[in-house]
């Protein structure tokens, strides 16, 4: 039996013992006949499946120890949702064998529905959630983006991609170009106002909801650079929108964000430019995962994403001159698919 049908199995009991006593203390009513289907899994080891009676449908999260914690999604689910956040409620919790029973804020992610046509007023809403929880203090028990964090995500770009996806180690030369283009992408990171950053506040994890959106995989939520959950809204692993339309979006929510309170830059420019900088940072740490998903986890699809990421860092490229060695790195990488010739 493999490991997966075993967490099922300790799923399904848990599952039996949780059900009644929830059922109870709501006032849900007799306990119905139901269905348990899978719901998703993403990049992690995470798994979610859907619990399902003809009136009632409920989420269970199947989260192996010591891969993955439940903890910081069940604390953080409670900040959140003490912001006025729409995130799911934590109906049982199981931290030790990592398993979690959630409400069900529904089936479409925004990446299901989003289109040319609906994404101002699905953006809207989401940028509303963002700000309700911008607004909350730095006085949670989370961690901070600091040098270490930032540098160990940028890191994931040379050890995964170049050396294991390309099979290139970097010479001497690349290694210290490489080494001044972090401090600069870090040195701009820390330099900007922080919030509490989601860290994937992309259409993925948002919700069609009531309220809308529904906001999903906050776990790794930490204290850190204004910009950047805004930067992963608009820059998604998944779809690409035009340049102009995101430079339009980014300075809407400027406004909004100055006028709601939130530190943003004071000026739109410098906004960009950290937008811009931290979206580097972000895109290289994400070429990275994908490909260590690939060669550690064996999921190759993800791999088709990464030309996404090279496309959004070259368009920052081409109006970032301080970026210019990171450019003159990619062109003395091996040609993949994926780098840019």
């Amino acid at each position: 039996m493999s490991e997966h049908d075993v967490r099922l199995q300790q799923l399904q009991t848990w599952l039996t013992e949780q059900l009644p006593v929830l059922f109870a203390t709501r006032g849900w009513g007799a306990l119905p006949a139901a269905s348990l289907t899978p719901a998703s899994s993403d990049a992690s080891f995470r798994r979610y499946f859907r619990w399902q009676s003809e009136g009632r449908s409920l989420i269970l999260m199947d989260a192996p120890p010591p891969q993955e914690n439940c903890a910081p999604f069940v604390r953080i689910a409670a900040l959140l949702a003490g912001a006025g956040i729409h995130v799911p409620e934590v109906l049982a919790a199981d931290l030790e064998q990592g398993f979690l029973i959630l409400d069900d804020l529904g089936r479409q992610t925004y990446l299901d529905v989003i289109d040319e046509s609906n994404a101002d007023v699905l953006f809207a809403d989401a940028i509303e959630a963002l700000l309700q929880q911008q607004r909350l203090p730095l006085d949670g028990d989370l961690p901070h983006y600091d040098d270490a964090l930032l540098r160990r995500e940028l890191q994931l770009f040379p050890e995964w991609y170049v050396q294991r996806h390309l099979g290139h180690t970097f010479t001497a030369e690349q290694d210290a170009a490489w080494q001044r283009i972090s401090t600069l992408l870090i040195d701009s990171a820390l330099a900007q106002p922080k919030v509490l950053v989601h860290r994937d506040f992309m259409p993925r994890n948002l919700m069609l909801s009531t309220p809308n959106p529904g906001v999903l995989d906050f776990q790794d939520a930490v204290y850190g650079p204004v910009t950047y959950d805004i930067t992963c809204l608009f820059k998604d692993a998944f779809l690409s929108w035009p340049e102009a339309r995101v430079q339009s979006w980014l300075r809407g929510y400027w406004e909004q964000a100055k006028a709601a309170g939130i530190p943003v830059q004071a000026s739109l420019e410098d906004f960009l430019r950290a937008s811009d900088l931290m979206g580097v940072q972000r895109h290289l740490k994400v070429i990275g995962i994908f490909a260590r998903i690939c060669h550690r986890d064996g999921k190759p699809r993800y791999l088709s994403d990464v030309p996404r990421f090279f496309a959004y860092i070259q368009a920052v490229l081409e109006r970032r001159p301080e970026l210019a060695e990171l450019a003159e790195l990619f062109a003395s990488l091996p040609q993949s698919e994926a780098v840019p010739a």
